[in-house]
């Protein structure tokens, strides 16, 4: 063989070996960094792993046989981690006491069980679906209390209920939103609308806007639409003259019912009368919008009905239409604060919002809420 076919022979045998190297050794870098980065993935971390951890240590440790009142030790703590997780701030104290109690009531209104306070196998097994993260990864699904043959559910049937899911309780969902006075439509879909008006209505009272219509949430729409019990219709517009108290904050008593000042101004009692007739009654969308004696009033037509009462309206307004009414800025003694989706007021330093009863059961409320996203006016000369 000649040197030049011998020299052009090895040169492109290296040029071969070359070539493969480039080929194979992204593959093994690839291969290392895979290894490397496996551990960490294989790590969960996050704080949802973490609480469907603890949830499903609790499902298993609370059992099926019933607590009630006057039980303590770790099968009531179990249960008040499932309760937690399921939306109610509750303690985990392990005594079964007035509020264990209570938040077991909301949590069985919301699961459309039979309102006891007793935990009995219905409400755990319920407690235990709705707070199983498997369960609620399934978009046709979350948990179903009772299977039905037509594939029709109530509200409640399914907790929580999000993104994707669809069916006659997502449909009930939507309805109760939009008669609370959120849009959204109606059609049974749980899309990017309904995200939207669960997370506006979650922001509205005051809990973690995630979205995700879970057991809590449901109990507080069911509160703020259902209502308790219907008004008291006697015809008159004229509120009773408020009882009072010295100085100038009004207080609400253990009635629900607000306790004007001494040193107000008489249009702030009877705006404080007013709103003491209407305290505990049932939010309904649209109420008192079109006559002033309802069966229930939203919150443009609470704070209309408490105005009303001091002579300052003569027809309800809007939540939109309160943001361009009066004079700008706070009042000494009434504040009004509204947007085009809500309004309250604040009288004498307690606030009137139909928001507050949901959760207390009157629309007075002695704390505060964010006033972002408002606009702030008052009637003029208070």
């Amino acid at each position: 063989m000649s040197p030049l076919p011998f020299r052009s022979s090895a040169i492109c045998a290296l040029t071969a070996f070359a070539a493969a190297c480039l080929l194979f050794l992204p593959a093994f870098a690839g291969a290392d960094t895979t290894t490397a980065a496996s551990p960490t993935a294989a790590a969960p971390t996050t704080a949802a792993s973490t609480a469907a951890t603890a949830a499903a240590a609790a499902a298993k440790k609370v059992g099926s046989r019933t607590l009630r009142s006057g039980d303590r030790g770790s099968r009531v703590k179990a249960l008040q981690t499932l309760l937690t997780q399921a939306g109610f701030k509750t303690t985990t104290d392990g005594q079964f006491g007035a509020t264990t109690a209570t938040v077991v009531r909301r949590f069985q209104r919301a699961a459309n069980l039979k309102v006891t306070g007793v935990a009995d196998a219905k409400t755990i097994a319920a407690l235990k679906g709705a707070t199983d993260g498997s369960a609620a990864k399934n978009t046709n699904g979350g948990f179903d209390v009772r299977s039905t043959e037509t594939g029709s559910r109530h509200l409640g049937d399914r907790i929580p209920l999000r993104k994707g899911m669809s069916g006659h309780d997502v449909k009930v969902l939507q309805d109760f939103l939009k008669r609370a006075g959120f849009t959204t439509s109606i059609d049974g879909e749980y899309g990017a609308g309904t995200v939207k008006a669960v997370k506006q209505f979650e922001a509205d009272q005051q809990v973690d806007s995630d979205g995700v219509a879970d057991a809590a949430d449901i109990d507080l729409l069911r509160s703020l639409v259902d209502g308790d019990a219907p008004v008291s219709a006697t015809g008159s517009t004229t509120p009773a003259p408020a009882a009072t108290t010295p100085g100038a904050k009004a207080t609400v008593g253990s009635d629900g019912m607000a306790t004007a000042p001494a040193d107000a101004p008489d249009q702030v009692k009877q705006i404080i009368a007013a709103g003491n007739e209407i305290a505990k009654t049932p939010y309904h969308y649209g109420g008192g919008h079109g006559k002033w004696q309802d069966s229930g009033y939203d919150c443009s037509g609470s704070v209309s009905y408490a105005l009303h009462g001091a002579g300052l309206l003569d027809s309800a307004l809007t939540s939109g239409d309160f943001a361009s009414w009066g004079d700008k800025g706070p009042g000494q003694w009434v504040t009004i604060y509204a947007n085009s989706g809500h309004v309250y007021m604040v009288v004498a330093g307690l606030r009137f919002d139909t928001s507050g009863r949901s959760a207390a059961g009157t629309r007075w409320q002695t704390a505060s809420r964010s006033s972002s996203g408002y606009t702030v006016v008052h009637p003029p000369g208070l």
